[in-house]
């Protein structure tokens, strides 16, 4: 399968990684030129393009820049296609967001009606870049392997892209719609927080809107499992 990777910074390396690994072509794309990145290229086996050309390109298109980015990102291109979401919201960063900043909405609906046609799949926004290199465990799923949630409302995409998961070397968990892609952002129990299966599915189900967690509570989870 063919995978476009608009975003070429750690995230995006990595999940490049993953996607040969797993037998996938892959074209790797940052917001100045495919000549920047020829060493990243030749390191990884991918190919390099435009943003444009990467959404081209891929049967599915990963997204990993920051949010504050999301509106450069070419809407033409990514029409009728999967779009993988990764973004996260750091309002330092990113600037004041009311709609998020009062929970009426999640950047994955932000992202949804910006690209407008396109499919978008809430994932991988849940894991640290490190955790993401490091916690993978391709073959047979196994009670070790740690899971990552998946949320869309596009049913055969979210079965495609939670398939992708596993070819990565993860459990995948099915998280529901856009809608309720609140449940594994900032602030929420299972965000970054390395979790079996299981466990994630019951945190899931538990998780309400007012069941938050401070902010970098997956590193005590880390150092626990350490």
């Amino acid at each position: 399968m063919n995978i476009g990777i608009i975003g070429a910074g750690p995230m995006g390396q990595v999940l490049t990684q993953h996607a040969i690994n797993a037998g996938h072509k892959v074209m790797l794309s940052n917001s100045r030129s495919a000549d920047s990145l020829t060493r990243v290229a030749d390191a990884l086996l991918c190919d390099v393009g435009s943003a444009e050309q990467a959404s081209e390109f891929g049967e599915i298109v990963i997204i990993a820049v920051p949010l504050h980015a999301y509106d450069k990102l070419p809407k033409a291109s990514l029409k009728g296609k999967i779009v993988v979401d990764l973004l996260n919201y750091f309002p330092n960063r990113d600037g004041a967001i009311p709609d998020l900043l009062n929970e009426k909405t999640t950047t994955s609906e932000m992202l949804s009606s910006f690209l407008d046609g396109a499919i978008v799949v809430k994932a991988f926004n849940s894991i640290t870049v490190q955790d993401l290199a490091h916690d993978a465990r391709p073959g047979p799923s196994d009670q070790e392997r740690r899971a990552i949630p998946v949320a869309s409302d596009d049913p055969q995409a979210k079965t495609k892209i939670m398939n992708l998961i596993e070819a990565f070397g993860f459990d995948s968990v099915d998280a529901g719609v856009l809608s309720d892609s609140w449940k594994f952002e900032r602030y929420r129990p299972v965000y970054c927080c390395s979790l079996h299966k299981e466990t994630m599915e019951s945190l899931l189900a538990s998780t309400t809107r007012e069941t938050k967690v401070r902010d970098g509570h997956w590193i005590q989870n880390r150092q626990a499992l350490a």
